[in-house]
């Protein structure tokens, strides 16, 4: 069961995943990637696998060491648990990145293998993302979080 569910955690992201680098202008897809509770699916598998490891879990966390935190990885529910609430975070850091090249009119050239090195290697490719990030906001000046005008320019 513990193998299921492990797959299981990648395969109820996979779609949103999917949507942003492969449909980014869709209008579906800006709905579905602006929902936090597209994690909520990986997050059940999360607590599925973290529940029957929780007294390995807990120590792990609560009084952290390097030694400890193997010990929980070589429990299969605990790495189970990990690898879903990894693919959870990731996924919001995903949809995050979606959003805000659709706010900065990123192109969604760019954005797709930033998307994929971010499903694969997450670290990496959040970084990358906030390179580009950079370099664009420096280029554009400052743009608005929503549809409302940049603060300097509502004082004026």
């Amino acid at each position: 069961m513990t193998g299921f569910l492990f797959e299981l955690s990648f395969l109820l992201a996979a779609p949103v995943w999917l949507l942003m680098i492969f449909a980014p202008g869709w209008g579906p897809t800006a709905r579905i990637a602006g929902s936090p509770l597209t994690v909520v699916p990986v997050l059940l598998v999360y607590l599925a696998l973290a529940v029957p490891a929780f007294p390995e879990l807990w120590s792990a966390v609560s009084s952290p060491d390097l030694d400890t935190f193997r010990d929980l990885t070589a429990l299969p529910d605990g790495a189970g648990a990990l690898w879903a609430q990894v693919i959870a975070w990731d996924l919001l850091i995903g949809q995050w990145m979606y959003r805000e090249s659709r706010r900065l009119e990123i192109s969604a050239l760019l954005m797709g293998p930033l998307l994929v090195l971010t499903v694969l290697l997450s670290p990496f490719g959040f970084l990358g993302f906030l390179g580009v990030r950079a370099v664009r906001l420096r280029r554009a000046g400052p743009r608005p979080l929503s549809g409302g005008p940049v603060p300097d320019q509502a004082r004026r």
